[in-house]
């Protein structure tokens, strides 16, 4: 799809959502609206409901003083007519009385104070004097003759209602005299009463706002005066005249009460308590608006109304929804066109900058762009031409970068590949992820078997010196090429010296460690045999001393034996004296046979104090020849190393022979011993001899470097490959005239130091 469509229907997309969103606001905002429109029309049905009650009361009244008026008159008459006695009365007589008066009917009552009863009426129209509607006349008029001493007077009660709607147009008085024995009950019938009625009652109200409403349904009225508060059961269907109109299919049904409930009463009471009140309810499946609205006459009446929602807001949110999709759909049909045209238009120029990127990428950046706009797309093709410029520049420097680093590349590869020391990459989990040629040469795995496993190359017994060293690395420190075992392809062990390394990320994290790995079988052989010619050379310079040394005891063994030749006789003193004499032969000839012998290399906690002691005690007899002095100043508490015996034997021997050879005149040696709280053992060997000049000290070490006329250099050498592989470190300071310090610093066991036999073995 080209930018140009993805551009208009970005934008047609755009306007769709804000005209959707527009139309649901304005349905929102509709909808709201009508709900307030609803309830203004209620109010104002109110207001209309107001003023025709009022006009209704002052007419009503108006009316119903006239007809009272000509209802008394009419009943003095035909009382005139009928005569005083209640058994001179016959139908007849009341039949011909009413036609004459004009009365709808007339009724004789009993003239009982306490409960009148009706006796005999006129026949039309025909009454049933023992209806519901004639027993309750007759508790109005008990009554109202409950209120005076004597029945005499004039009574008459307001309009009666009808169930079946309306106002009774029949108007009820009561007349009694003291010459009557009876009451007489009179009714006129007028229809002009009836069409006064409804011109000032109402009902027109009624019917007017149910047809100007069209979502009106219902309207009721709640009389919550005192008598409804004593009874409110009753109260809660009391109404203004007992009159209510309800829609309910197509026609105004009074009295039906269709979608009132008995809560409507209470509605009415916080209405007329608070002020008007609005709700929705669910009823036949459908949603109706109830309102409640107070008079503001100070009257106790509450107008009810229900309004359909279906009519009032749905329909017509509905409608104009519909003419918004309808006009928001053509709108949206103009952006979209005039949004493909403006993209064509607006893009045409991204064409030329497209056609330039296109020879760029393919590698032809000669051609310029041709500018001739000011603006952003202008501004754009300038930079695109400075682009195509600097590519080329940079597009030359990367590809001798790329020559440059190929040629390293194969340089590298080369040196790995050729190179007689085993290199391999493992990953953080051990696994290799690079080896070259010497490896697969030196632990028999080639390159598809090695990568991507872990291989056993570390024996059991060096797995945790390996951990602590891969710990070591990932913590930061560096670490020195270690001599240890490797394992083969083929389980056999090899000696190596490895130098292992961290490789980084860009982000300094390590994600590999590289391991460079020298076989290490031929150096130590040489340097064992290096060794051995060493410890040749020390048994040939001991030689004379060790004789020396023999011959003192051997000398006193001889006289005692001589002695006791002579007197031909065992002194046990004697015996006991030989016999330490021999013991000491014994030691001086073990002791020197360490030298003469390979020993094998077993590591044990040994307190160096000792060892330095049976070194002392080999070479006394020599340091006395040479008139030497050997100072000892050891430290009092252990000084308990890891060590192989021998081999620091060696290298004390080696250190006290040239701290003696450098006095030919003699002098004192000082031999110190001390724990350091850096948990070190120091070892320090200070003669008075004539001193090494300064320029040949980084030089002892070194094959076959000495100063002496028959030394042959490799005392020193062996001395320090002794110490390092011990851990530990040798330093030679001297002056020249006044004599050197050799000082030995060796790691401290780490076991807790305890009692010790004679040999400094816990």
């Amino acid at each position: 799809m080209s930018v140009k469509a993805k551009l208009a229907i970005i934008l047609s997309f755009i306007v769709f959502i804000l005209l959707g969103l527009s139309i649901l606001l304005h349905d929102y905002v509709t909808r709201i609206d009508l709900h307030e429109q609803a309830e203004q029309d209620m109010e104002v049905v109110a207001r209309q409901f107001m003023l025709s009650i009022a006009s209704y009361r002052h007419g009503i009244g108006f009316i119903d003083r006239e007809w009272e008026e000509r209802l008394r008159l009419a009943a003095i008459a035909a009382a005139d007519r009928l005569g005083p006695r209640r058994d001179q009365v016959s139908e007849a007589a009341l039949n011909g009385a009413a036609g004459e008066l004009g009365l709808k009917q007339l009724v004789v009552l009993s003239a009982n104070q306490d409960q009148p009863v009706p006796i005999i009426a006129s026949a039309s129209p025909a009454a049933n004097l023992d209806s519901a509607i004639w027993q309750s006349r007759m508790g109005w008029l008990a009554e109202e003759l409950s209120k005076v001493e004597e029945t005499v007077g004039y009574w008459s009660p307001p309009y009666e209602p009808l169930a079946a709607g309306g106002i009774n147009p029949d108007k009820w008085g009561y007349y009694a005299s003291a010459e009557l024995d009876y009451i007489l009950a009179v009714s006129l019938d007028n229809a002009s009463l009836k069409e006064a009625v409804d011109v000032v009652g109402p009902a027109p109200v009624y019917d007017k706002a149910i047809q100007s409403i069209e979502a009106m349904v219902e309207i009721r009225l709640f009389d919550l005066g005192p008598s409804a508060v004593d009874n409110p059961q009753e109260a809660t269907y009391r109404q203004l005249d007992q009159m209510w109109f309800t829609r309910y299919g197509g026609t105004y049904v009074l009295g039906t009460n269709r979608y009132m409930e008995p809560t409507d009463y209470e509605r009415a009471q916080m209405a007329l308590k608070n002020g008007p009140d609005y709700h929705k309810v669910e009823m036949d499946g459908r949603t109706w608006i109830k309102g409640y609205v107070p008079f503001d006459d100070g009257s106790a009446y509450v107008l009810g109304m229900v309004m359909d929602e279906q009519i009032a807001v749905d329909d017509k949110v509905a409608e104009e929804m519909r003419q918004n999709i309808i006009m928001s759909g053509l709108a949206w049909l103009v952006v979209a066109l005039f949004s493909y045209w403006i993209s064509g238009f607006l893009l045409r120029p991204i064409r030329s900058i497209l056609w330039k990127v296109n020879e760029v990428s393919s590698g032809r950046f000669d051609a310029s762009l041709l500018v001739r706009r000011k603006d952003e797309f202008g501004q754009l093709a300038l930079r695109v031409n400075a682009m195509s410029k600097n590519l080329a520049i940079y597009t030359a420097k990367l590809k001798q970068a790329f020559e440059e680093n190929r040629s390293m590349k194969e340089y590298l590869e080369s040196f790995i590949n050729h190179t007689t020391d085993a290199i391999h990459v493992v990953d953080l989990e051990g696994r290799i992820t690079q080896v070259n040629r010497a490896f697969e040469k030196m632990f028999g795995w080639s390159t598809e078997e090695a990568i991507g496993q872990v291989l056993p190359l570390v024996p059991e017994s060096e797995q945790e010196e390996e951990r602590k060293a891969v710990e070591a690395l990932r913590s930061g420190k560096l670490l020195d090429a270690r001599e240890v075992l490797r394992r083969t392809k083929w389980g056999e062990d090899l000696a190596v010296s490895v130098t292992t390394s961290p490789i980084r990320d860009r982000n300094g994290a390590i994600g590999a460690i590289a391991s460079i790995t020298r076989d290490m079988t031929s150096r130590n052989k040489m340097e064992e045999l290096l060794r051995q010619s060493e410890k040749l050379t020390t048994v040939g310079q001991l030689a004379a001393g060790v004789a020396h040394e023999i011959r003192n005891p051997l000398t006193t063994l001889r006289g005692f034996l001589q002695l006791q030749q002579q007197t031909k006789s065992l002194n046990l003193q004697h015996n006991d004296l030989m016999l330490s004499e021999l013991d000491r032969i014994n030691l001086i000839v073990s002791e020197f046979l360490i030298l003469a012998k390979p020993q094998a290399i077993k590591f044990q906690i040994k307190d160096v104090r000792y060892i330095l002691g049976d070194v002392i005690s080999l070479l006394d007899s020599q340091a006395h020849l040479c008139n030497v002095v050997f100072l000892e100043r050891f430290a009092e508490e252990p000084c308990t190393v890891s060590c192989e015996e021998n081999q620091l034997k060696q290298v004390f021997i080696n250190l006290l022979k040239n701290a003696m050879e450098s006095m030919p005149q003699g002098g004192e040696i000082e031999i110190s011993v001390a724990r350091t709280p850096g948990q070190t053992i120091t070892i320090a060997i200070r003669d008075q001899g004539t001193g090494i000049p300064e320029e040949m000290i980084p030089k002892l070490g070194d094959p076959f470097f000495t100063g002496k006329e028959a030394g042959t250099g490799l005392g020193i050498m062996v001395s320090q490959r002794i110490i390092h592989s011990h851990h530990g470190t040798m330093h030679i300071s001297s002056t020249v005239g006044e004599g050197t310090t050799v000082e030995l610093v060796l790691p401290a066991s780490r076991r807790e130091t305890g009692a010790m036999d004679e040999n400094g073995v816990q």
